[in-house]
């Protein structure tokens, strides 16, 4: 399990699996990426039936503490990115691997 899909391997999947030329498979898997971060740089939450949802949550300040000195520090509030799995997406990771999968969202 240690090796790591890059865009080229999407852009060389697209390649063998749809049949575009790999330029064109290229600009696709590209496109795709710049729609998700153009659309979740601008405040919307994108949602990828069977796949899972990328949404923005915002974080409050809060006080940290440097755990070499102990240090207490203010963490400035901030805005992060999330992803939360779909239901279908966990089974089948599940299904496949044996394991466990916990949505990031807390009940």
């Amino acid at each position: 399990m240690s090796k790591t899909i890059t865009r080229a391997d999407l852009g060389n999947a697209v390649y063998r699996e749809v049949g575009l030329s790999l330029s064109d498979s290229m600009q696709l898997v590209d496109a795709f990426f710049d729609i998700i971060s153009e659309t979740l740089e601008s405040g919307e939450q994108v949602k990828l039936s069977s796949f899972g949802t990328f949404g923005l949550r915002q974080k409050k300040a809060r006080v940290g503490r440097n755990p070499k000195t102990g240090v207490e520090v203010t963490i400035t509030p901030r805005t992060v990115l999330s992803f939360n799995p779909s239901n279908i997406l966990k089974e089948s990771v599940n299904r496949n691997l044996g394991g466990h999968i916990r949505s990031s969202r807390k009940s």
